[in-house]
């Protein structure tokens, strides 16, 4: 029997707490807003990406802020959460200047408190170019420069984004859907299910999504559809991942013209109803909701994008027996992972990274499952509680600064 807060929705959210800022800013070019919500600071700093996209809100950016000050305290990282967003369409000619502006503005937080990256919309490249245009170096430059050698902690960083990884890609595009991918086998590990005879449906294949669908393909696993803006791909056979990636535009967007007649094209939402194993959120939040839940036709919903599931939509999910594994755990690998970089835990070597984070990964979500096939309880329930026993310990132990060399 599963427990009570699955079905009710009580417990599927992290724990409400006010964050201690919020704020919003009106670009003086377009009149477009953008928002900053700092959850938590932890010695200082809070760690979460900087998004673009049209309809962004200042309640989106503080529920996203929320969810990284609990991916933080569930990895054990030494930084609070906070979180960026820009009502803008990213495929605006005017978008990099609108990025540009924003972190000017927000630039007394960017130097000393907040510690930024890529997320929907706004590439890694892209926000490291804005930062270099602004004096700034790079989007960790909050973290950096509280390094006694900022010059050599700048250049480990730099390696280890930069360093390639098979496939033809860098280790900092791919390393968030390599945690989302370890994240889906630990559940696969979980049911004793074998990877052959395992089906995977994503929605979103654009840097997390795509990450994720490669290293599953590498894994052995099928994965039988995606779907990007344009539509769902579904083949049962399995589609060829590596061949569909080179496909992409540089949204997401595979291009249809050049695809083999056995892949069928269906309705975007069709992805939801894939007759699949796993079924992965990689594009929006909210992308499951109790309009759409009844769709999924997954044994295991895995969050690779933030705030994918609406809590009715995952207390409906849990009533039928399906279990989420929520987003602060499964698509915390890129977080985790740039700040063990920034401490000098691991360095340019993807063989070190991707055993570091396999490892924590798996570990996590077998934890959690462990305790829903056990009790009934919810995965994020689990997370919640393991979230909260961190950060109990780093306040008993003090704030003291984490030292990055």
């Amino acid at each position: 029997m599963h427990d009570p807060r699955g079905a009710t929705g009580e417990g599927t959210r992290p724990r409400t707490q006010e964050p201690m800022l919020r704020l919003t800013w009106t670009d003086p070019v377009t009149g477009t807003h953008g928002y900053l919500v700092v959850h938590t600071l932890v010695s200082g700093l809070a760690t979460g990406g900087t998004r673009m996209r049209a309809g962004c809100t200042l309640s989106e950016v503080a529920d996203l802020a929320r969810g990284m000050a609990a991916k933080t305290a569930a990895f054990d990282l030494p930084v609070g959460g906070a979180k960026g967003g820009i009502d803008f369409d990213p495929k605006d000619p005017g978008a990099v200047g609108v990025l540009e502006r924003f972190c000017q503005a927000m630039r007394p937080w960017l130097d000393a408190h907040w510690v930024t990256a890529e997320d929907l919309g706004v590439p890694q490249h892209l926000i490291d170019d804005v930062f270099a245009r602004l004096g700034l170096e790079q989007s960790y430059h909050a973290a950096i420069r509280r390094s006694p050698d900022p010059e050599r902690t700048l250049r480990r960083v730099q390696a280890g984004l930069n360093a390639p990884v098979p496939g033809g890609l860098l280790l900092g595009d791919v390393v968030g859907g390599y945690g989302v991918a370890q994240a889906c086998l630990g559940a696969v590990s979980a049911w004793g299910w074998e990877p052959a005879a395992t089906t995977v449906a994503i929605q979103g294949i654009g840097t997390m999504g795509g990450g994720a669908a490669w290293y599953l393909h590498e894994a052995g696993l099928r994965v039988v559809a995606v779907a990007d803006a344009a539509g769902t791909l579904y083949d049962p056979a399995g589609l060829d991942v590596p061949a569909l990636l080179e496909l992409r535009d540089g949204y997401g967007e595979v291009d249809r013209s050049r695809l083999p007649a056995r892949v069928r094209r269906l309705p975007r939402e069709a992805v939801l109803g894939v007759a699949a194993d796993v079924f992965v959120p990689a594009a929006i939040s909210y992308a499951l909701t109790p309009d759409n839940v009844a769709d999924v036709a997954a044994k295991v919903v895995v969050e690779a994008a933030n705030a994918a599931t609406t809590p009715a939509a995952e207390a409906m999910l849990a009533a039928r027996g399906v279990p989420v594994i929520p987003d602060f755990v499964a698509n915390a690998g890129a977080a985790a992972w740039a700040w063990w970089l920034l401490l000098g835990q691991v360095g340019a070597d993807p063989v070190d990274s991707f055993h570091r984070l396999r490892t924590e990964m798996r570990a996590k979500v077998a934890l959690l499952l462990s305790a829903w096939l056990a009790d009934g309880v919810p995965p994020r329930v689990t997370a919640e509680d393991l979230a909260e026993t961190n950060r109990a310990a780093r306040l008993v132990a003090g704030a003291a600064e984490a030292v990055i060399p």
